[in-house]
C-alpha cells in the first residue's frame, strides 16, 4: 500500500477531520511524505477540508 492509500485510510477510519502531524503520527507515514500524498490526494479531489488546516475523505 502506498503512501497516499495509507493516508486516504487514516482518514475514512479517523471519523473526523485531522492535520497532516496528526495523520503522521497515527500512519507512522514521515510527515513530509504524508504531505506529498496529501497534495496529490486534494489535486484528484479524494480529500477535503471541512475546517481549516484539517482535512477529511471526500463523500
Amino acid at each position: 500500500m502506498e503512501n497516499k492509500e495509507k493516508v486516504l485510510q487514516v482518514l475514512k477510519e479517523a471519523g473526523e477531520p485531522l492535520n497532516a502531524g496528526k495523520i503522521a503520527e497515527i500512519s507512522g507515514i514521515d510527515r513530509k511524505e504524508v504531505d506529498k500524498a496529501m497534495k496529490a490526494l486534494k489535486e484528484e479531489g479524494a480529500i477535503v477540508s471541512p475546517v481549516r488546516c484539517k482535512w477529511t475523505a471526500a463523500e
